[in-house]
């Protein structure tokens, strides 16, 4: 672990500790030849979401709402082995941890506040609406002939 790429950040000053992470290495069937068979290049990351004290309380349940469908015993994991160096995708799987709970971790969008049609957008699309059945009521009973 030694050399990562630094703290893993959630959003603004909340990252996750080090020390909650938990690794597996295994091996891969991505890419790789001969050297794909004697390296554990796959890994897979996980985060006690259900007992972990780094999270703000609202987001840990926020969290673990949004989850629900990931979690097994309150535990989020995320694979990667599209790399050919386990390096290459523990720092995948790190990303792509925190962005999941990035946005699983976002406070939920604004209402949508219903808005009224002006009574003069209305009005002017009526007075066009009369206008065409009028010109197309004066084409009727013409002889072109």
């Amino acid at each position: 672990m030694d050399g990562m790429s630094g703290p893993h950040v959630i959003r603004g000053s909340v990252s996750l500790p080090e020390a909650e992470l938990m690794w597996r290495f295994s091996r891969s069937s991505g890419p790789g030849g001969q050297h794909v068979n004697t390296s554990d290049s796959k890994v897979e990351l996980s985060f006690d979401l259900a007992k972990t004290e780094a999270l703000p309380a609202v987001w840990k349940q926020r969290a673990l709402e949004r989850l629900a469908g990931r979690l097994v015993d309150g535990v989020v994991t995320v694979r990667s082995s599209e790399h050919r160096s386990q390096w290459r995708n523990r720092e995948a799987a790190a990303v792509r941890l925190t962005a999941l709970l990035a946005e699983a971790t976002a406070p939920p969008p604004r209402p949508r506040k219903p808005t009224r049609i002006p009574r003069g957008i209305n009005e002017r699309r009526l007075r066009e609406k009369k206008q065409r059945s009028e010109t197309k009521r004066g084409r009727n009973g013409q002889n072109w002939s």
